[in-house]
C-alpha cells in the first residue's frame, strides 16, 4: 500500500476510534457524576480530570520515538484494553483517590490509541491529502464525543446518581472493548521503516525548533483544553443552574455534532481561507463563544453558543496535526505527533487543575473565561504559523497530472 492509495483502512480506523472516543466521552462526565455522588467538590472533580492526563504526559514521547520506526498498529488493541479497563474499574472505585488512578489508565489508553493512529494516518496519507485524511480521522472522535454523552445522559439519573453512574461507565468500558472488530489489517507492514542507530535519531530540541511545530502544540492544546473543561464541567454548571444530565449530554453531543459538521466542510474551507487563516478565525471565535459559557443565558442560549463553539473547535485538531506533521524533520514526524499529544496532556493537566481552583474561588462559570483567554493567544500563535495548504494542494494536482500523463502514455 502506497501513500495515497486503498483508503479502506481510514475507514476502519475512524470506526475503531469512534467506538474507542465514544467510551472515553462517555465515561468523562459519569466520572464526574460519580465523584460528585462520592461527595468530592469543584477542586476534588478538577484534580480527577487532572489525572486522566498525568500518565499520558510522561508516556507520549518514548511511545513516539518508537513509533517513529517501528509498526503503528500494535497500539492500537493496547489502547482499547487499557480504555475498556479504565471504564469499568472507574464504575466499581469506591473511594475518590482509585476513581483518579482508573482515570489515569483510561488516559494512558487514550494516548496509546491516539499516538498509533495519528501515525497510521500521517504515514499512509500523501502529503496533499493529509489535511482531507486528518480531518476524516477526526470524525471519529466526533461521532463518540455525540453519541458518548447522549449515552450517559440516559443512563445517569438524579435520584441514584452513584448508582447510575456506575453502571454508564461499566457499559463505556463494554462500548470501548467493540473497536477491537475494526482493527484487522489495518496497517501495511512493507511501508515500516527501519529501525536507526540511536546516533541517527532527530534531537527533541531540532523538532521543537522546526517552523510550525511550536504553533501546532499550543493550538492542539487551547482547543483540547476547551473540549475537555466543556466535558468535565458542563455537568457541574449544570448542577448549579439545575439543568438536568439528559440534557447536558444532549448539550455536549450537539457541540460534537457540530464539529463533525465542521470537518465535513473543512476542504472548502481550506481552500477559502488558508490553513493559517482558518486557524486563527476560528480560534478567535471559540475565546468569544467560551466566554460566553459564563454567562447566566437560558438552556437554548447554551445550545446555540455549544453548537457555534464546536463548530470551531472542530478546524483545531486536525490541522494542528497536519502543521506538525509537515513542520517535523524527516523520520520524527511520530515524535513530533507525540510531542504534540504531551502539550494536549500537559494541558489537560494543568487546565483542569486550574480550572478547578478557579471554580471554588470565582465559581463553576469562571473556568470558561480562562479558557476564553487561552483560545484567544491560540489564535495569535496560529497567525503567524506557517501555511503550506496551497503547497501540498499543488504538489496533488502534479502528483494527479504525472499519473494521467503515465495512463496517456499507455
Amino acid at each position: 500500500m502506497t501513500p495515497g492509495g486503498n483508503r479502506g483502512w481510514l475507514l476502519r480506523l475512524v470506526i475503531a476510534f469512534s467506538f474507542a472516543q465514544g467510551a472515553v466521552s462517555m465515561a468523562r462526565p459519569a466520572v464526574s457524576y460519580r465523584a460528585l455522588a462520592l461527595g468530592a467538590d469543584e477542586t476534588a472533580i478538577g484534580v480527577i480530570a487532572g489525572v486522566y492526563a498525568l500518565l499520558p504526559l510522561f508516556a507520549a514521547v518514548p511511545l513516539g520515538r518508537r513509533t517513529d520506526h517501528g509498526r503503528c498498529a500494535p497500539l492500537l488493541p493496547l489502547g482499547v484494553v487499557l480504555i475498556s479497563g479504565g471504564c469499568a474499574l472507574s464504575g466499581l472505585a469506591g473511594s475518590l483517590w482509585t476513581m483518579a488512578v482508573w482515570s489515569g489508565v483510561m488516559g494512558l489508553g487514550h494516548l496509546c490509541f491516539v499516538i498509533g493512529a495519528q501515525s497510521l494516518v500521517a504515514r499512509q496519507s500523501a502529503p496533499h491529502e493529509q489535511d482531507r485524511n486528518f480531518g476524516h480521522f477526526t470524525i471519529g472522535a466526533s461521532l463518540g464525543q455525540l453519541v458518548g454523552p447522549i449515552a450517559a445522559g440516559a443512563l445517569i439519573t438524579g435520584h441514584d446518581m452513584a448508582g447510575t453512574s456506575a453502571l454508564a461507565l461499566v457499559v463505556a468500558g463494554a462500548g470501548a472493548a467493540v473497536a477491537f472488530t475494526s482493527l484487522w489489517r489495518i496497517e501495511d507492514r512493507t511501508a515500516v521503516p527501519r529501525r536507526p542507530d540511536r546516533g541517527d535519531r532527530v534531537p527533541m530540541q531540532r523538532i521543537l525548533r522546526a517552523r510550525g511545530v511550536p504553533a501546532g502544540i499550543f493550538i492542539s492544546l487551547a482547543v483540547l483544553s476547551a473540549t475537555d473543561i466543556l466535558t468535565a464541567y458542563l455537568p457541574v454548571v449544570g448542577e448549579h443552574r439545575g439543568i438536568a444530565p439528559s440534557v447536558i449530554g444532549l448539550l455536549l453531543s450537539l457541540r460534537a455534532a457540530a464539529t463533525i459538521a465542521c470537518r465535513l466542510v473543512l476542504t472548502p474551507l481550506l481552500r477559502l481561507l488558508g490553513r493559517a487563516l482558518l486557524l486563527t478565525v476560528t480560534c478567535l471565535l471559540a475565546a468569544v463563544l467560551c466566554a460566553g459559557i459564563a454567562l447566566p443565558v437560558p438552556v437554548w442560549g447554551l445550545a446555540l453558543i455549544l453548537a457555534a463553539l464546536g463548530f470551531c473547535l472542530g478546524v483545531g485538531q486536525p490541522l494542528s496535526m497536519t502543521t506538525v506533521v509537515q513542520a517535523a524533520p524527516d523520520g520524527a514526524r511520530s515524535t513530533a505527533l507525540a510531542l504534540r499529544l504531551t502539550g494536549n496532556r500537559l494541558g489537560q493537566v494543568a487546565a483542569p487543575a486550574a480550572a478547578g481552583l478557579i471554580a471554588g474561588v470565582a465559581g463553576v462559570a469562571a473556568p470558561f473565561v480562562m479558557l476564553g483567554a487561552l483560545l484567544l493567544l491560540s489564535s495569535a500563535t496560529a497567525l503567524r504559523s506557517p501555511d503550506r495548504t496551497a503547497q501540498s494542494e499543488g504538489t496533488g494536482e502534479r502528483a494527479r497530472g504525472v499519473r494521467r500523463a503515465k495512463r496517456s502514455v499507455r
